[in-house]
């Protein structure tokens, strides 16, 4: 009985390990679908695909958030491709702001580098959270919370973060409601914001109607 058991026992622990894949690098070539991108052919497969030098280059902040955001997930780091995981550069020039913003398909935790950033999440019940973080203080953002991100030093900051997805996912909530064609008296009407203040605001974000 013990020598049938232990045949079994074998198959089974050498089935698992043939169904096992180390890694699917992104084939960008490929469409991507709800599942991510494809994966490359292994015999295509570089060690250049697991490394990313982006994120030790400072963004343009000489916008009107004052602050750029280096991304890198999975359509500029193929190898993140099925991780689950994902990086990024947030550099915010004095007065930037990341507006508030979520990332539906994402967890993001975030480490300042550099200078004083004062971030902030609101929980489903409305619960406000937020702190002001100073160099090597970390602060994480539940998935799809609205969250936001403040320069609050008198210089600029530097933060690094990650995602527990390779494609998080953003929706900024001023560009939702100001930077489209969402018609001002339906934007009026849902956000109990008067006629004009919509206008004016869609006209500094460029969004029409």
């Amino acid at each position: 009985m013990v020598i049938p058991l232990f045949f079994v026992f074998t198959f089974l622990v050498a089935s698992s390990q043939a169904s096992v894949q180390d890694f699917c690098v992104a084939d960008l070539k490929l469409p991507y679908g709800p599942a991510g991108y494809s994966c490359k052919k292994p015999s295509s497969v570089t060690e250049n695909d697991f490394v990313f030098s982006g994120l030790g280059v400072p963004g343009n902040t000489s916008n009107i958030i004052s602050a750029a955001v280096t991304p890198a997930f999975d359509a500029q780091f193929p190898g993140l491709n099925g991780l689950g995981l994902s990086l990024a550069r947030l550099d915010l020039a004095t007065g930037g702001v990341i507006p508030m913003h979520t990332h539906p398909g994402a967890s993001e935790a975030l480490i300042v580098i550099q200078g004083i950033i004062c971030a902030g999440f609101i929980a489903s019940d409305n619960t406000v959270y937020f702190k002001t973080l100073n160099k090597g203080d970390a602060m994480v953002f539940p998935q799809g919370l609205l969250h936001f991100q403040i320069n609050s030093g008198k210089g600029s900051a530097l933060a690094f973060v990650s995602f527990s997805s390779p494609n998080p996912g953003l929706q900024i909530l001023d560009f939702a409601l100001f930077k489209n064609d969402f018609p001002t008296e339906l934007v009026s009407k849902t956000t109990f914001l008067d006629p004009a203040v919509v206008k004016k605001l869609k006209g500094v974000l460029g969004g029409t109607n």
